[in-house]
C-alpha cells in the first residue's frame, strides 16, 4: 500500500479534472475519490506515487474517471465504483499492438503498464 499520495499536477484533466466535472445525483468530492483511486491503484499494482500519480494525471486517468463515473450511473458508491474498475482495468491486458507502439510488455496488465509507461513520460518531461 502507498504510503504517501501525491496531490494532482493537473487540476484541469486526467482523472481530477474529470472527476470534479461529474454530474451526479450525490456529488462526488474530488479530493476522496483521488485518495481512493490514489490508494487502490497502488495497492493494485504495487508502483509507487509517483508512477500512479502520472498515470491519474494522464489522459489514461481520465479514462479511468470515465469508468468509475459509468460505475456510479448503475449505482455504485464511489468506492465501490473505484474498487470495480480497478479489478476491470486489471483484468485487461496490454496487447502486441499497444506493445509495438509503446514498449510496454504484451500481457501486462493494462494499468500496471499505463501506469509505468506514464512515469517514464513524466520524467521525460522533466
Amino acid at each position: 500500500m502507498i504510503a504517501t499520495i501525491l496531490p494532482t499536477e493537473n487540476e484541469t484533466w486526467g482523472f481530477w479534472g474529470t472527476m470534479s466535472r461529474l454530474e451526479t445525483p450525490t456529488p462526488v468530492d474530488t479530493g476522496t475519490a483521488w485518495d481512493l483511486a490514489f490508494a487502490a491503484i497502488g495497492e493494485a499494482t504495487g508502483l509507487g506515487a509517483a508512477a500512479v500519480r502520472a498515470f491519474l494525471d494522464s489522459r489514461h486517468g481520465r479514462h479511468f474517471a470515465d469508468d468509475v463515473a459509468n460505475e456510479m450511473a448503475v449505482g455504485r458508491a464511489l468506492a465501490e465504483a473505484i474498487t470495480a474498475a480497478t479489478a476491470r482495468w486489471m483484468k485487461w491486458s496490454i496487447s502486441r499492438r499497444t506493445s509495438r507502439r509503446t514498449g510496454i510488455p504484451a500481457g501486462l496488465p493494462c494499468l500496471t503498464g499505463l501506469a509505468m509507461h506514464a512515469e517514464i513520460e513524466s520524467e521525460a518531461c522533466n
